[in-house]
């Protein structure tokens, strides 16, 4: 039996649904789906953007509660020249009216993170694929009903974590599964990035010096920002965790046993308030989550991983990756790989080199249909991939499993931090399938 078919034939879900590798998953079959869109503020905008640029999708209907979201939508669809799709509005049950009303094979969700659970849940029940922005749910038990409903209805629901399909990510999964970086052991990610502009947005100049929040801001700040001011943990996991996760066969074969989280004192969005409008009620406000959020990791096959929550403070962005094995490291960080016996002891070798040289193929093949698309092109690839999976009915790379995983450090650092950095066991949202799963993602034929 050759790879192609053994992995078709022993990558099985619980829902019975088959993987495929990259190879498949990202051939451009023919066929047009219909797919809708819950949410189309900046972010649900720029899934709406890569949808209108292919033609293999009828975008059939959109819905969002606030009509400057929906004014702006339609703007995209007037530009190309393409029939508006029907708007669903008022409410935030709204929705569902479109859930009933139209017939779809998908939906893409990008609302606030407290409507996720239950949009996700509704849309699989009635029966379609669900592509969701980033988390799943607020609280532990929300991600084990997210795995319910995906388990019983048989419909796949994918994390769209864009970061999973970064360049330099797979290039150096590329070479990890050849081996060069030895016997993993640590690994680390997070989310390192100045965000001060966007939780205090007034609207009177984007992503200028705002210093409002809730209903007198705009865009992430009207929502984004009371999480900052309500809870104290790991508020964005997944950017982070998403790819590093892919290296250690989380949820195939390995899994996180226990997690255990640290804060620092809150002192950056006061601060910034203050300094941007000396005296004003919102920098006398007591923000629980700690500037800095640190969260450990531990793994059952012996793997450590740490996670970086770091957005109110002045710095450039960065992800803060470090894979590191036996016999090599990578940090983007630094810009750098060293792999014992191919670089000079002691001596970072610039990781564009290697990056080049280990171009994952998927990446090579599809690079000029990714060209405009956000964040460097893997918008385009994490899009991609879910509507590829949608079109064959099969099993998309990123799972319900790995999805919750990801996402369920939300919650749980904000419980160990609140019992005295307490650490937790992690849930095993498989109840033990890991012990049998394969990893698929992203290998394609020649075995990478």
């Amino acid at each position: 039996m050759d790879r192609r078919n053994f992995i078709k034939s022993t990558a099985i879900t619980t829902a019975g649904i088959g993987v495929l590798s990259s190879t498949d998953l990202f051939a451009q079959t023919n066929g047009k789906i219909k797919i809708g869109f819950i949410g189309v503020g900046l972010r649900g905008r720029n899934h709406v953007q890569i949808a209108l640029n292919r033609d293999d999708l009828e975008i059939v209907a959109v819905c969002d509660t606030q009509e400057e979201s929906l004014a702006q939508c339609r703007k995209q669809f007037n530009a190309k020249g393409t029939k508006l799709p029907k708007e669903y509005t008022g409410d935030v049950d709204a929705y569902k009216k479109m859930l009933s009303s139209e017939k779809l094979d998908a939906v893409i969700i990008a609302t606030p993170w407290q409507f996720h659970k239950d949009q996700a849940i509704d849309a699989m029940k009635a029966g379609l694929y669900v592509g969701c922005e980033v988390i799943a749910g607020l609280t532990v038990q929300d991600h084990w009903d997210v795995v319910k409903a995906s388990e019983e209805t048989g419909k796949p629901y994918m994390t769209l974590e864009n970061v999973a399909f970064r360049r330099d990510v797979l290039a150096v999964l590329n070479m990890h599964r050849q081996g060069l970086f030895g016997e993993l052991l640590h690994l680390e990610g997070g989310y390192q990035h100045d965000l001060r502009e966007v939780l205090f947005n007034d609207g009177k100049n984007y992503y200028g010096h705002g210093v409002e929040y809730g209903t007198k801001a705009i865009s992430e700040a009207q929502w984004r920002t009371q999480f900052n001011i309500d809870q104290d943990g790991d508020l964005y996991p997944t950017h982070g965790l998403g790819p590093i996760m892919q290296f250690v066969d989380i949820n195939k074969g390995n899994r996180f046993t226990h997690i255990t989280s640290y804060s620092s004192k809150a002192r950056g969005l006061a601060a910034y308030v203050n300094k941007v409008s000396p005296g004003h009620p919102n920098s006398k406000l007591n923000y629980k989550n700690g500037d800095i959020t640190q969260t450990m990791l531990q793994c059952a096959n012996g793997e450590t991983m740490l996670l970086t929550h770091d957005t109110h403070l002045p710095r450039p962005y960065s992800i803060g990756f470090r894979v590191q094995g036996t016999d090599g490291i990578w940090m983007d960080v630094a810009k750098g790989i060293h792999i014992e016996g191919k670089s000079k002891p002691h001596t970072w070798d610039s990781a564009d080199e290697w990056v080049k040289k280990y171009d994952h193929p998927i990446w090579k093949k599809y690079e000029e249909l990714a060209n405009g698309s956000g964040h460097g092109g893997m918008d385009w690839f994490v899009f991609n991939a879910f509507i590829q999976a949608v079109k064959q009915k099969v099993q998309t790379p990123i799972d319900v499993y790995d999805s919750v995983t990801m996402s369920a450090v939300f919650p749980l650092s904000t419980e160990s931090i609140k019992k005295g950095n307490k650490t937790l066991e992690f849930p095993d949202f498989t109840k033990g399938k890991w012990r049998t799963k394969k990893n698929t993602f992203m290998l394609d034929d020649s075995g990478m």
